[in-house]
């Protein structure tokens, strides 16, 4: 399995600019965020900020979010938020072109709180086609915690990609999230062919691997068997640190840290 760290729950003492380096220093060579702005359309010397601490990490970007509003609010997306279709569409652009230079395929559009309508079908299209456009695929997830988000298991975000009817949709499959919504992990392998991207936090508390009791090892192992070759994002709250940044020894064994 190769595995990317996210920064937006990742590193998150640093500022923005700096965590792809700080991730580098721990021993990653991949990483993904959530929509890394306060804007769907930033300023354009924010958007080539972004881009240069990327390059200048020496870190591939895998994985990054559309503009999903004010997420500490509780806001989910704006797919099928009715009234906004015009700002997801903007942001749509700015995020495929910014995945575009930095060689970012992945694109995540958060469903959001709100029932799947044929608008929301029309956004995930548009930005399919955009996507496509650049030979990029666009994830939809299925989330906890919002208990008003339609999409909870897999199978709910796998009719959503059916009714949009678009080859370079596929699910984005939190095991964390779906563990949480109890739908059946073991289920995922019949589907390993339409997983675009793999996240995993344990469960419960959506710690690092260890801190619960999800076999997060036996589950990637069976999505591995299974033909997954995407990438796992580490998309979890850090409980254990080292001289003040998140330890890895989990994955990467024990180092000398003398």
């Amino acid at each position: 399995m190769r595995y990317d760290v996210n920064l937006s729950i990742l590193f998150t003492d640093l500022p923005v600019l700096e965590r792809p380096a700080a991730a580098r220093k721990a021993g990653f060579d991949a990483v993904e965020f959530w929509w890394p702005f306060a804007e769907a359309v930033p300023p354009t010397g924010e958007l080539d900020a972004f881009e240069a601490a990327v390059r200048d990490a020496g870190v591939r970007l895998v994985g990054l979010n559309f503009f999903a509003g004010d997420l500490p609010a509780g806001d989910r997306g704006l797919v099928a938020w009715p009234g906004r279709e015009a700002e997801f569409r903007a942001n749509v652009e700015v995020a495929v072109g910014l995945a575009d230079r930095l060689g970012c395929r992945t694109l995540n559009a958060l469903h959001g709180c709100f029932p799947t309508t044929p608008a929301a079908l029309e956004n995930l299209r548009h930005a399919a086609d955009v996507a496509a456009e650049i030979g990029a695929t666009v994830v939809v997830e299925p989330l906890s915690g919002a208990p008003d988000h339609p999409l909870r298991t897999a199978a709910d975000a796998l009719a959503v990609l059916d009714a949009a009817g678009r080859d370079n949709l596929a699910l984005l499959a939190d095991l964390y999230h779906l563990a949480v919504n109890g739908d059946d992990l073991d289920a995922l392998t019949a589907h390993v062919d339409r997983i675009g991207h793999v996240q995993i936090a344990d469960a419960p508390g959506r710690g690092e691997p260890g801190t619960g009791d999800l076999d997060l090892s036996g589950l990637l192992a069976k999505l591995d068997a299974g033909g997954y070759e995407g990438f796992v994002g580490l998309e979890y709250k850090a409980t254990v640190f080292r001289d003040g940044v998140p330890d890895f020894d989990w994955l990467f064994g024990p180092k000398d840290y003398a």
